[in-house]
């Protein structure tokens, strides 16, 4: 249809208009980032848009909202964007514009990390494999073909980003934007090439005209032009490389990720606080949570290698996008408070004075009168009372209080106002019944694709990465009924050395050995009997497989995967003790025969469902339907009696599973983890001499009501009947508020300067239709335990209980103030807790 070409004219000024109405200036000084002229005091957290769905995005951008974030930080994912030289994809999960556009529609900023190099425990970091096959390509140094692909693929995203208008001069929401990433902390191993690289990067950055800051993070060398930024468990002490940048924390590791074969890390909130309050205290004005919410390694896309499917890390928001609680909520506190010491904090620098051994305080002091201070204990052990202004202050180990005003305390990192919330999976379907499966055929079955090499193949050249997958074949070996290698069969070894991430050994078709790398992905050997030798025909078949490839360190696309060798025969007594297979001609498949018939989208005629069903069958494809579980609550499948391998759901990809990986019994696995001291990855772990992950989510968005088809390819043996579906549910919730604690900060208003305060537990059912339905536990006096744990105590009072059923039964959230008039003394000497855990329904 004709257009009236007056009208379009108009619109397009209209248009025009509009957006430059609502365009933002965005420049920093050595302070702040400054928004239309205005310093501003920013708290960030990073969700990566693939580690979750399209259908989870407002949701987890509204609880970010909710939780006190002003912007959403999130990577480019170029392997996810360019999987094919030149074809592009920006659709479903990688839809990067329209992640974009709901977090701008929510009201909060972006801060877009292009890279292109992203770390993130993401396979390859993510680099699309093909940039390794280019001719004479050197990634991250001062080389022309990588320059030139990392360039092409910058300009592609900052003129997308154009077209749709999301740059903050433009009217959107992307104020900040990265190149490179971490680099610094390798940059030394790439000697000459270095330098001139980062000074390259900046430049081409620059030059893309977004009107937005740049930033390099961990790079003190970073040129003048990139706001060099600090990433780390904690950045306090960072001072950036001039004086005319302000002080960014972009990676405050809420916690940590998880490995195959090890413990679960996790970082208690109270310390996670700290980190946070200390760096605003030494005059930081932006900071970043790596992760907010961390999500899922769908498919095959973890790196590591051996990184799990999930990638949870402990963020305030877990995996499933259900609220961590209390993390979630005392962090919401913490910005709170540090929101009432803005607009002190960026118009001065802190002072901070000593008041003796690990104690300080910084003040920031206007001469209009507005003040904020923070006072400080960083001894790991002992309490202490700090005098400041007139009064004295209870300051815990290893804690930050917040002063807005310089005089009441508003918040303290160690002390947590914030519910406790606890999630659960509940089983809801087991899959026992009417599955059909595919024997997935050993050695070489795609005769068209298979091709033979003199000599022992690396997996990463010759997989292109696509597939896990790559068989090592050594087809046809005769043998009489008097050679060594049958007589002395039962003493014969195959030693198959310097393999990663993995190898499964067969002997004329049968599972004779195998074996792994560690946690991270280190070389290994492994001696494989051959007592299944017979006279005639042999075939020794070996299945290579990768666990996500290699995601950080100098060099770490250079990093082999597959069989380095020697590969020999051992155990001979006949004076060839030892047969070098190393340099023989060798058969290769790249990938699964269920691979390339499709059949993890359920299709095919190859599937069977009759005579017996084969449990504990190595290589098996298995297929069944099963219906989703009624309400809205997250779904998982919980991979109980299986072993390792992979699962798809209608035809999209959970990502790699391995129960039988179990992490060593011994250790240091506590629920009680000290707070008190520098943390770092191995000091707090939970699920010793467990799997690493046993249920794996399932998003809503990809089920249907009924007829979802279930794929898993088994590869070492398992039983799939016994696999299950689960939701994941928010059960227990708890409060536990001390005389000691400041009020909480939902109590605070523009009045807190004169407002006299009590502390007050709040509770709240996680869901808006629920209310508190029944009390587990109700103790005010000296309750022990922790929350989910609690018992009275010798102090306690009597009136606890019929209090708190009168404020808060039957009610989606109470409040009760720890007064006289309320509780009562039971115990006039000692500081009092009131405790109290709940049901909702």
């Amino acid at each position: 249809m004709a257009g009236n070409p007056t009208a379009t004219v108009v619109f397009l000024l209209l248009a025009a208009a509009a957006s430059l109405c609502t365009a933002a200036n965005v420049s920093y000084d050595g302070r702040a980032l400054i928004i239309d002229g205005k310093r501003r005091i920013l708290v960030s957290g990073s969700i990566h848009y693939p580690r979750s769905t399209p259908g989870m995005w407002p949701g987890l951008i509204k609880k970010s909202k909710e939780g006190g974030l002003d912007i959403i930080e999130t990577y480019v994912f170029w392997d996810m964007h360019e999987p094919v030289r030149g074809q592009y994809d920006f659709t479903g999960r990688n839809d990067l514009v329209k992640f974009i556009k709901l977090i701008g529609k929510a009201g909060l900023y972006v801060h877009l990390r292009i890279g292109p190099y992203v770390c993130a425990e993401w396979n390859y970091g993510g680099f699309p494999l093909w940039l390794h096959f280019l001719p004479g390509i050197e990634l991250r140094t001062n080389n022309d073909v990588f320059k030139s692909e990392m360039q092409r693929f910058t300009s592609r995203v900052v003129n997308l980003m154009k077209m749709n208008n999301l740059f903050a001069s433009q009217g959107g929401p992307i104020i900040l934007s990265q190149i490179e990433n971490e680099y610094g902390n390798v940059e030394s191993k790439y000697g000459d090439g270095a330098k001139p690289y980062i000074e390259w990067a900046a430049e081409m950055a620059t030059s893309m005209e977004t009107d937005v800051p740049w930033v390099m993070c961990q790079q003190d060398d970073a040129p003048y032009s990139m706001i060099n930024t600090c990433n780390g468990f904690y950045c306090d002490k960072f001072t950036p490389n001039s004086p005319d940048k302000p002080k960014f924390f972009t990676e405050l590791w809420s916690g940590w990720f998880s490995a195959w074969g090890i413990p679960v890390p996790y970082r208690p909130v109270e310390d996670v606080a700290f980190a946070a309050a200390r760096f605003f205290q030494n005059n930081g004005t932006l900071l970043n949570y790596y992760m907010y919410h961390g999500g899922t390694n769908f498919g095959r896309t973890s790196g590591g290698p051996l990184i799990t499917t999930s990638y949870d890390y402990d963020s305030p928001m877990d995996e499933y996008g259900l609220l961590r609680q209390p993390k979630w909520g005392h962090l919401k506190d913490l910005h709170k408070a540090i929101k009432l010491c803005e607009n002190a904090m960026v118009e001065t620098v802190g002072v901070t004075t000593s008041f003796g051994p690990n104690l300080e305080t910084t003040v920031y002091q206007l001469e209009s009168g507005a003040c904020a201070a923070f006072l400080a204990n960083l001894d790991t052990e002992s309490n202490a009372k700090i005098y400041f202004n007139g009064n004295y202050h209870d300051v815990p180990a290893w804690s930050v209080s917040i002063l807005p005003d310089c005089k009441n305390v508003v918040y303290n990192t160690a002390k947590v106002n914030a519910i406790t919330a606890f999630t659960k999976f509940v089983p809801r379907t087991t899959l026992n019944w009417s599955w059909s499966w595919f024997k997935e055929p050993v050695g070489i079955s795609l005769t068209g694709d298979a091709f033979v090499q003199p000599s022992l193949a690396e997996q990463i050249g010759v997989t292109g990465d696509r597939s896990d997958f790559l068989w090592y074949s050594l087809r046809g070996l005769n043998l009489d009924a008097n050679d060594p290698l049958i007589n002395e069969a039962s003493t014969v070894l195959l030693h198959v050395d310097s393999v990663r991430h993995g190898l499964y050994a067969f002997v004329n078709g049968k599972l004779a050995g195998g074996g792994r790398s560690d946690s991270i992905g280190s070389r290994f050997a492994t001696d494989v009997p051959l007592n299944n030798l017979k006279p005639g025909k042999n075939n020794i078949d070996l299945l290579c497989f990768t666990v996500g490839l290699s995601n950080y360190g100098a060099f770490f696309d250079q990093i082999p995967a597959g069989i380095e060798g020697p590969v020999q025969i051992n155990g001979l007594s006949n004076g060839s003790s030892t047969i070098e297979l190393s340099k023989v001609p060798w058969t290769y498949q790249i990938g699964l025969k269920g691979e390339q018939l499709g059949l993890s989208n359920g299709g095919s005629e190859q599937w069977v469902s009759e005579p017996a069903f084969p449990k504990n069958t190595p290589l098996t494809w298995y297929k069944t339907q099963f219906s989703a579980p009624a309400g809205n609550s997250p779904v998982a499948i919980d991979f109980t009696g299986m072993g390792k391998g992979q699962a798809w759901i209608n035809g999209n990809g959970i990502g790699r599973y391995w129960p039988a990986y179990v992490s060593p019994p011994e250790g240091k696995c506590t629920d009680n983890c000290d707070y008190r001291g520098e943390y770092s990855q191995g000091k707090c772990l939970k699920g010793c001499g467990k799997p690493a992950q046993q249920q794996y989510h399932v998003p809503r968005s990809w089920l249907k009501p009924t007829g979802n088809t279930l794929v898993v390819l088994e590869e070492i043996g398992g039983d799939p009947t016994m696999i299950s579906i689960a939701t994941r549910e928010i059960g227990l919730i708890c409060g536990a508020v001390s005389e000691s604690y400041p009020a909480p900060l939902d109590l605070w208003d523009s009045n807190y300067l004169t407002r006299v305060t009590k502390p007050t537990l709040l509770l709240e059912c996680p869901y808006q239709s629920q209310v508190i339905k029944e009390l587990q536990f109700v103790g005010y006096g000296n309750p022990q335990g922790k929350c989910g744990s609690f018992s009275q105590g010798q102090c306690r009072s009597n009136r606890a209980t019929t209090v708190v059923n009168k404020y808060c039964m039957g009610k989606q959230k109470c409040s009760i103030e720890m007064t006289l008039e309320n509780l009562g003394d039971p115990c006039p000497d000692i500081y009092k807790t009131l405790a109290v855990e709940a049901y909702c329904g």
